[in-house]
């Protein structure tokens, strides 16, 4: 067998690692080649590689995951198909911030009513002045209807809003966070607490957790409810309460209405928690749920970032996106 011909039956046999200097290695006689074509056809079938394709072996191995995502903590589920795309660090225990506000509005939707008026009382703004907390501004006085509540909380992550719920539903706040962590339980998010209705960073910093997996668990339940969906995708929404006061709220997620199918969910961040983001994209019939948890403690972007890297990798795509400004969001 001639040099030259040696180099095309080599290519021929489709494995990457086979691209060695031929110059280095003697003439193949039949023996030789049957027996190596037989090892590296057994090689192939092994790891799943088409002879034809297996050049791009490298590149197939290199996108099991999404590139770039800087979460230390992260979850990407496909929803159509009930099954995990991809984790880091599933299982691992950390605080969430405002994500926990998704437990918050779940219990409240599942509990009804929502056509009930609740008065807003001068504790829910001490309160969120004293921790220097996300609001909806709610006026003092005002009476407002739970499902009005229910925007104030999950568009600009309004404690004030979480405070109000809790208050009347558990009843109680001490109440309500036993249905938290009750509903919790019943949904198997073992690796759980909620040390309160907010994600607030009290009595500890660390007091209330979850992990990426079972925050999935959550978003996968909570988008089954019509009314959850209906407000998570809303970038504003405006209100006329029975006191007679309007509100405009806006969302504290800046990837809705830039990234196609984007669907919500929630933000959270404390110091501890870092920048987080539950998330969910829908394209050409196929539902992305993911989670990202502590992005980053210094830049807000890197969740949307990392839940960008992460919707692409899931759908094939590549997709460039001008994040909302920050003058047409909350913050949280």
């Amino acid at each position: 067998m001639s040099m030259s011909t040696s180099s095309v039956w080599v290519r021929r046999l489709g494995v990457a690692c086979l691209a060695m200097t031929l110059t280095a290695v003697a003439p193949l006689t039949a023996a030789t080649a049957a027996t190596t074509a037989t090892k590296v056809n057994a090689a192939n079938a092994a790891a799943k590689v088409n002879p034809a394709n297996a050049g791009t072996m490298v590149a197939q191995v290199a996108a099991t995951a999404p590139a770039g995502v800087a979460a230390k903590s992260a979850y990407l589920y496909d929803s159509t198909a009930g099954k995990t795309l991809w984790s880091r660090s599933p299982d691992t225990k950390l605080p969430i911030g405002s994500i926990t506000k998704v437990m918050t509005a779940l219990v409240v939707i599942k509990a009804g009513h929502l056509d009930r008026k609740l008065t807003i009382t001068k504790k829910y703004a001490d309160y969120v002045k004293k921790y220097g907390a996300s609001q909806a501004y709610l006026a003092v006085g005002d009476k407002i209807t739970v499902g009005q509540l229910l925007y104030a909380l999950l568009l600009p992550s309004g404690c004030d809003a979480a405070y109000a719920l809790a208050d009347s539903y558990g009843p109680k706040w001490a109440g309500f966070v036993k249905k938290m962590n009750t509903q919790a339980k019943a949904l198997g998010m073992k690796h759980t607490h909620y040390a309160n209705f907010d994600g607030l960073p009290w009595p500890t910093a660390t007091a209330g957790y979850s992990t990426a997996r079972d925050q999935i668990t959550l978003a996968r339940t909570a988008m089954k409810y019509p009314t959850f969906r209906t407000i998570v995708a809303k970038a504003t929404y405006s209100a006329k309460t029975a006191g007679g006061h309007s509100y405009t709220w806006k969302t504290t997620n800046r990837l809705l209405g830039v990234y196609p199918g984007m669907q919500g969910i929630k933000t959270g961040h404390t110091t501890a928690a870092g920048y987080c983001l539950m998330f969910a994209a829908r394209r050409n019939s196929r539902t992305v749920i993911g989670v990202v948890l502590n992005s980053s403690r210094t830049s807000e972007k890197a969740r949307f970032t990392d839940a960008v890297k992460a919707l692409d990798w899931a759908f094939h795509t590549h997709t460039t996106v001008q994040l909302l400004p920050l003058s047409r969001v909350a913050t949280d």
